[in-house]
């Protein structure tokens, strides 16, 4: 008998020889009522055997509205805690709880709880991406697609703060004219980008349109064709009379990007280690193919969130869909 909970974060068990593994997986998804849901930044594997693939913003839709009984969230922790937070009735797994992500971990929510009271009467207005603790402390949730528009929906002289990704907050500062009070946060993907490499491409590649994401340093943006979230990205690119781009964001939308657009030529950004040629995150690629049939298999890992604290995270989450919904984000 299997252990629920694996000291691991997942379980490390072969598949028997001779496995078809995606078969596997299309039988114990209907097995167990379940629906996969995958982030771009998951491998393309992943990604092709997923029920629905999209950023952030779209994984909680979908979420939100699913009538299966079992979600399996592709991506990382935060992620399939925002599913169950809105989903508490449904089971939610991730393939592997070891998952996280850095600009989560760059904001604790005991020190984040102090620096809100540190700053009382501010607006509080946190990424996605962070724990359900933080989001338990939060007035109102964005993601990369709706934050503009979601800060915009406040008075301007509204005091807000900001967390907890410095370069979104940033972004956000520069395009809206706010002065929100930001927390400083980043994530480790797309703080690596190498302006110096990315200069470099554009020589090689004079005709490229350069695609960032706003969690990327100003540098960058500011070179940057366009400023978006990953689902932006891809729907720029798609739309685009263009055929070459340079992407600034983890490789794995890239994935996406050449299936829609077969005929374009889509480059990674480089970061800083000279070793590499793409970005990629370490903590999206611990989900394979493997783990995500034995997380239907075996249900597990499962995500489990206390029901106070999810009470608590499930309102700001609310709030972001209700004005995204308004907005027809």
């Amino acid at each position: 008998m299997v252990e629920n909970n694996s000291p691991a974060g997942f379980l490390n068990i072969p598949a028997p020889q001779y496995t078809d593994i995606k078969k596997e997986i299309s039988n114990l998804k209907k097995e167990r009522n379940a629906i996969i849901l995958a982030h771009y930044y998951q491998t393309g594997e992943i990604q092709d055997i997923a029920d629905f693939v999209g950023d952030s913003l779209a994984l909680a839709q979908w979420a939100a509205k699913t009538t299966a009984e079992v979600i399996v969230l592709c991506g990382v922790h935060f992620m399939g805690e925002t599913a169950k937070i809105l989903c508490p009735e449904k089971r939610v797994f991730v393939p592997d709880l070891n998952a996280g992500c850095s600009l989560a971990d760059s904001c604790p929510a005991d020190e984040f709880e102090k620096f809100i009271k540190t700053h009382p009467d501010r607006t509080v207005i946190s990424y996605v991406n962070t724990t359900a603790a933080v989001k338990a402390l939060t007035d109102v949730v964005v993601t990369s697609t709706n934050a503009r528009q979601i800060v915009e929906s406040f008075p301007l002289e509204t005091p807000i703060i900001f967390g907890p990704d410095k370069n979104l907050g940033n972004y956000i500062n520069s395009i809206t004219g706010r002065n929100m009070l930001l927390w400083n946060g980043a994530c480790h993907v797309h703080e690596q980008f190498s302006l110096e490499k990315i200069i470099e491409l554009k020589k090689v590649h004079p005709g490229a349109l350069l695609l960032a994401h706003p969690e990327c340093k100003s540098v960058i943006l500011k070179l940057a064709d366009h400023i978006g979230s990953t689902a932006s990205l891809l729907k720029f690119a798609t739309h685009s009379d263009n055929n070459e781009f340079i992407v600034a964001t983890e490789s794995g939308i890239l994935h996406e990007m050449q299936k829609k657009n077969p005929g374009k030529i889509f480059i990674p950004a480089p970061p800083n280690d000279s070793t590499c040629a793409c970005n990629e995150c370490n903590f999206m690629r611990l989900n394979t193919i493997e783990k995500l049939y034995n997380c239907l298999k075996y249900e597990m890992p499962e995500i489990f969130v206390d029901e106070e604290v999810r009470k608590k995270a499930v309102k700001p989450i609310e709030k972001m869909l209700e004005i995204s919904a308004k907005l027809k984000l």
